[in-house]
């Protein structure tokens, strides 16, 4: 069985991940997407809210799997008998970073390639964090992420702006 690993925050799933991982899934017997449990970032859902958001969106996909880890990606595809790791590039700007990192990884487990994905030229623009500061600022997201992360966008920025009673 080939399996892949297609890991990310996922703070929200963008469109451009789901597109990412619509091709991902077509190359492979299976494609966990997992998210990464990276302690250095603040994120806005929690990481069973994205695996919630994960679950009910990859749900049509019938050989993608959704998980989380701790740790090093190479080491978390390899516990897996993973042959590749997915990595999403939107622009030229991101591939130095991920070329620098996958050569870590085959360094690491030389069994284990990456795989870089160029996303539609629709979705290059679109990062998590440029979808939240829409969102934050009451703008449309619509066409930038799944139906279900657009209202779960909503109710937690809804939840967020309660006014702060100064006492």
């Amino acid at each position: 069985m080939r399996i892949a690993v297609y890991p990310g925050s996922f703070d929200p799933i963008t469109n451009g991940h789901l597109d990412v991982i619509e091709r991902a899934a077509c190359l492979f017997d299976q494609l966990v997407v997992a998210v990464s449990r990276n302690t250095s970032k603040k994120p806005l859902f929690t990481v069973s809210e994205r695996l919630e958001m994960l679950r009910e969106v990859l749900q049509p996909y019938y050989n993608v799997v959704v998980d989380s880890f701790d740790g090093l990606t190479v080491n978390y595809a390899k516990s897996l008998g993973a042959q590749a790791i997915i990595r999403g590039l939107r622009a030229i700007s991101d591939f130095e970073n991920e070329f620098m990192m996958a050569l870590t990884n085959k360094k690491l487990v030389p069994s284990i390639d990456t795989l870089f994905l160029m996303t539609r030229a629709e979705y290059s623009f679109i990062s998590s964090s440029a979808v939240k500061e829409v969102a934050y600022f009451g703008g449309c997201v619509r066409d930038l992420v799944p139906p279900v992360v657009e209202q779960k966008l909503r109710e937690k920025f809804i939840t967020l702006q309660q006014p702060v009673r100064e006492g």
